[in-house]
């Protein structure tokens, strides 16, 4: 069924649907290592391309072809690569995309691991990254070198909540022949849709939001460009970090109901930023949906909602800190996001304690910030117990 034309929820439940013989009404499990041909030459026009039956799984397989072919009609993008977690998904670009002598600029405040592994491990090959504050289009702009490949951005970032400019990003890039790849987890295509702002790559870890449970890890590349979407494709075979058909199963389960969480999470999350914003041993609440917020009307512009995350910082700092999270009875001290359930952790010692301290402090990441992934319980009940854990304090 084509599902294109049809309303965001309607794509939600219907897109990536599979015809199998016996008509059933979720896509099944596929859970095989390999596919039989019809013979030899149906073997080798698959090898050649000239067929699109399955091989072998790390190169394609039913079930997950229906989920990237659903997240890749949310996202408007031409196809979808599932891999087995969002790093995954992450070292895929990174390989696919960037050579030896290449340059890139990443939001400073990205997911910790994002930047590590480049800092690490992509630095011993000869890429060289530049992390700055993607807000300032300026400074973005003074930053490109002659030999910048990619820019990469996570907005809102992670944990600092800051809001970047995508479609003055893209166009930033496309003057100067650079690919634009864009962390979309926070949001999701239900609340921003990256491509339509002129980015090349989107990814997802969809651990997150797009599962919303807290039982799979996984991840999602989307390209807007065929040719680009090929690089990706034959990278993520060749690194074999697919995804398994039964976590593909689990994604597509739980994405039919992304709208109804998020509008939950992100309605609970607007309460909680102004409970937050008005206690008096807070310091101060980074939430895109606060008017206090610095990107409140690009955050306007850009997204469709304010998602379900929030950062603040205590008063008193780290000790502070360390109180709350160890007295809050509700919401779970864990890291991740984007589940039914409120999770609380402190990125300094948790998400990006391997990032150096001078670099973790000036990308805004202060030794007491708290970041909360806000679930779809109770309003009452999560601000409740967040008081009390403040009392302790």
């Amino acid at each position: 069924m084509e599902t294109k034309n049809l309303g965001f929820n309607t794509q939600l439940i219907h897109s990536g649907a599979i015809k199998d013989q016996f008509g059933s009404v979720t896509v099944p499990i596929y859970q095989t290592s390999t596919f039989k041909f019809r013979d030899a030459d149906h073997g080798a026009a698959c090898f050649a391309d000239n067929d699109e039956g399955y091989i072998y799984t790390r190169i394609n397989n039913p079930t997950l072809n229906a989920l990237e072919e659903s997240i890749a009609e949310l996202e408007n993008g031409y196809r979808g690569i599932a891999c087995s977690s969002g790093m995954a998904a992450v070292n895929t670009i990174y390989m696919a995309l960037l050579e030896q002598g290449s340059h890139i600029i990443s939001t400073a405040a990205v997911y910790g691991p994002s930047r590590v592994v480049m800092e690490n491990h992509y630095s011993r090959f000869g890429v060289e990254a530049s992390y700055l504050d993607t807000t300032d289009i300026e400074s973005l702009k003074s930053a490109i070198r002659p030999y910048t490949k990619m820019i990469f951005i996570e907005s809102p970032s992670n944990p600092t909540m800051k809001i970047t400019d995508l479609e003055a990003v893209a166009n930033l890039a496309k003057e100067n022949n650079i690919i634009t790849v864009a962390d979309n987890t926070f949001c999701s295509p239900y609340l921003q849709k990256p491509i339509n702002l002129g980015f090349d790559v989107v990814f997802h870890s969809v651990t997150k939001f797009l599962n919303g449970h807290a039982d799979v890890v996984g991840g999602l590349i989307v390209a807007r460009k065929k040719s680009v979407y090929d690089k990706l494709r034959s990278m993520m075979v060749m690194l074999g970090c697919n995804m398994d058909p039964h976590q593909a199963y689990l994604v597509i389960r739980g994405l039919k109901t992304l709208s109804l969480r998020m509008d939950r999470s992100q309605d609970n999350a607007r309460k909680i930023a102004e409970f937050l914003e008005n206690h008096p041993k807070v310091k101060w609440v980074a939430y895109p949906g606060l008017v206090s917020h610095p990107q409140h009307e690009l955050a306007n512009k850009q997204m469709s909602g304010s998602g379900g995350v929030i950062s603040f910082e205590l008063k008193d700092g780290f000790e502070a800190g360390k109180v709350l999270m160890n007295n809050v009875k509700l919401a779970i001290l864990a890291v991740s996001l984007g589940g039914v359930e409120t999770l609380i952790q402190h990125p300094a010692s948790m998400t990006h304690a391997k990032i150096n301290r001078a670099a973790r402090i000036s990308s805004g990441i202060s030794d007491g910030l708290v970041r909360l992934s806000v679930g779809i319980e109770n309003i009452e009940d999560i601000i409740n117990d967040l008081d009390q854990a403040m009392r302790k304090i």
